[in-house]
């Protein structure tokens, strides 16, 4: 073997280790860059999650503290049964000063008033059939009419009634020859201390 065949597979050699090394190189490249492609999404998506979870904790904070503010409102306005002045009155006298509240509540909220049943101590509420010798019960069927907002009023300020009292049923209804007027059914249940 003379020196050029020497030379030539030398340089063959070598151009068979570079061609070699390049196609691994590729191999590796074409490898490695979807992984380096999905580490660098994965990493903006994290951002964002962190970014979101940061925004998402800070909405359930404030929500806490709104309830917390709530509750601790609740808790400050107990709502107590009606107490009457004087003792030894018969039902009607003694829901009189509860009823008379709850009308106030009703004009102040420039609500009509159409018609109001009463039935005192009715004998399906559970207070005149558990405990009849602690309580008077009255309960007052209301029609009434008012617009929405009137309504929406006088609903916010019954939630905030002192004394106790269900709102059993209502049933509202929008007037036929104008829609913004409604024509509402209401039960309510007062209770008073006997």
């Amino acid at each position: 073997m003379n020196e050029i065949e020497v030379y030539f597979r030398k340089f063959k050699s070598i151009i068979l280790i570079l061609l070699f090394t390049l196609i691994l190189f590729g191999v590796i490249v074409s490898k490695i860059v979807p992984v380096v492609n999905d580490i660098f999404k994965t990493s903006q998506e994290y951002k964002v999650a962190i970014t979101t979870l940061a925004d998402k904790e800070r909405t359930l904070q404030n929500l806490k503290e709104k309830t917390a503010k709530v509750m601790e409102e609740n808790n400050k306005t107990p709502r107590d049964v009606f107490r009457p002045v004087e003792q030894g009155l018969d039902t009607e006298a003694i829901i009189a000063g509860e009823f008379a509240e709850i009308l106030t509540l009703i004009r102040g909220n420039a609500i009509k008033t159409r018609s109001i049943k009463y039935e005192y101590d009715p004998k399906d509420d559970n207070f005149v059939k558990n405990v009849p010798n602690k309580y008077h019960v009255a309960k007052l069927n209301i029609e009434m009419i008012g617009t929405y907002k009137e309504f929406e009023g006088f609903l916010k300020e019954l939630y905030k009634h002192e004394h106790f009292l269900d709102m059993a049923s209502m049933e509202i209804v929008p007037y036929d020859k104008d829609k913004k007027i409604l024509i509402i059914k209401f039960q309510l249940k007062l209770y008073a201390q006997k």
